[in-house]
């Protein structure tokens, strides 16, 4: 019998029951041996965990001021975290590039409202290359997102009235809304080394030079972003104007032919939040970096939030976290709970595309995320297979957002550890330093059934 996990699919069950490249000198210096998560679980033909292994403690401002000197004053205990919000092989068997998203942040409530708190504001996010070996993860190198000056281009709301006002640590004090930050997701490296990036503030996609400096950052028409340190382009469909807040663009993927599919994480808030909150309707895009320009959007309908995450009755829970790229025009779309995940199969046929339809238009009521059933209004709704419900695989950890597929029928997942945060006050003690979730970044490795894909 295999070992429970903290944090995976199998201890969850049980408690349901019972209720610039880093100075890899440096890098040495700082890190912390990880220690062994996972154990396989035998199921005769399903899906099974091969390995895993865990990020050691690495102190966030030692990460940071390596890779822009003096970014982090006081990282108040964080070690470094967040970088499971994509990962995409690297070339050598276990090694991978993965990225932050916009750093340490929670949400404290004051008077009623939950505040959006950032602990390390300085905090800049990067691209981050990884080796696994053994039960350890190992970081190889490390790249800042910067602007086109060089500067940090942080993880801070970009836009008064649009994105959530950052805090300090404490919720107390308001910090200054930043025009080049960035929360950034997927992640994928084109053929001549430089990254493409998505991310949830546009939401956008945002091309990134092999050294991490921004290129050019695409948005929605009518975004009118001001102030950025670095090219801006209006390229997207104004509709995603109306992404739910912090659940913008997650997913994307690379087709073999140079197109990316980026994914939205969540349905957009059309016409109301209420709408979006309670829609199994979202949205992938295809968009071609030779035109510059979207070239086609589909329309993904989620299973049942109850199928997904059997015992959760929340839609709004629902999330397309990594995307993954099969060959041709077949994608494998995670779509997932904090506490579930199920991997599904499409093909991005001629016929599904929606771009420039009635779905587009904000205005059009009822909105495609009202509609219950989008295939009888007409909506050509990606079709799906189920590849592997990884909430019945021993050893699958919680909050899986990336996903790789490496060799024939193997998987790896890495988990978002959030930096090790929680939500509340009480996330940080008296002296302000953080009060750890114990949460770690694991890599797993999962052998799929011949045949699954």
């Amino acid at each position: 019998m295999s070992p429970l996990v903290p944090g995976s699919r199998s201890a969850r069950r049980v408690r349901r029951t019972v209720a610039a490249g880093v100075p890899l000198a440096a890098l040495a210096a700082l890190a912390v041996a990880g220690t062994a998560t996972g154990a396989p679980s035998h199921h005769g033909g399903s899906a099974e965990v091969t390995g895993s292994a865990t990020l050691g403690d690495i102190p966030l401002a030692g990460f940071s001021n390596s890779l822009l000197k003096g970014t982090v004053a006081d990282d108040r205990g964080v070690d470094l975290g967040g970088i499971g919000s994509d990962i995409y092989p690297a070339g050598r068997k276990g090694e991978f590039w993965t990225v932050t998203d916009r750093g340490p942040n929670g949400q404290i409530k004051i008077d009623g409202t939950k505040r959006r708190t950032f602990p390390v504001p300085g905090f800049d996010p990067a691209i981050v290359k990884i080796r696994v070996t053994g039960d350890q993860v190992k970081v190889l190198d490390a790249i800042p997102i910067t602007t086109s000056s060089g500067r940090a281009v942080t993880g801070l709301s970009n836009q008064e009235s649009r994105d959530e006002k950052p805090y300090t640590y404490d919720a107390k004090t308001p910090l200054t809304y930043n025009a080049n930050g960035l929360d950034t997701e997927g992640i994928v490296r084109a053929a001549d080394g430089s990254f493409w990036l998505v991310d949830e503030y546009g939401p956008s996609l945002v091309h990134v030079s092999p050294r991490g400096k921004v290129l050019t950052r695409y948005v929605p028409k009518g975004l009118h972003l001001k102030g950025a340190d670095y090219p801006v382009v209006e390229a997207l469909p104004s509709v995603f104007l109306n992404r739910k807040v912090n659940r913008g663009f997650e997913g994307l993927a690379l087709l073999p032919n140079g197109d990316l599919v980026l994914a939205l994480q969540s349905p957009l808030s059309l016409p109301d939040g209420a709408a979006g909150d309670a829609s199994r309707n979202t949205r992938l895009v295809r968009f071609s970096p030779k035109k510059q320009a979207v070239t086609a959007e589909y329309a993904y309908r989620f299973d049942a939030v109850d199928v997904v995450d059997p015992g959760e009755d929340d839609t709004s829970e629902l999330k397309i976290s990594s995307v993954v790229a099969l060959g041709g025009d077949r994608l494998l779309v995670e779509e997932r709970t904090d506490k579930a995940a199920r991997l599904q199969e499409v093909r991005l046929t001629r016929g599904a595309n929606i771009l420039g339809d009635e779905w587009d238009d904000a205005t059009t009521s009822p909105s495609l995320e009202q509609l219950d059933d989008p295939a009888a209004a007409g909506v050509p709704v990606l079709k799906k297979r189920l590849v592997v419900d990884l909430n019945t695989v021993d050893g699958v950890q919680d909050k899986i957002e990336g996903v790789a597929v490496i060799g024939h029928g193997t998987l790896a997942l890495i988990n978002d550890n959030d930096f090790g945060m929680t939500d509340g006050a009480e996330a940080f003690d008296a002296n302000g330093r953080l009060v750890d979730s114990g949460i770690e970044t694991r890599v797993t490795f999962v052998k799929l059934p011949k045949g699954a894909l």
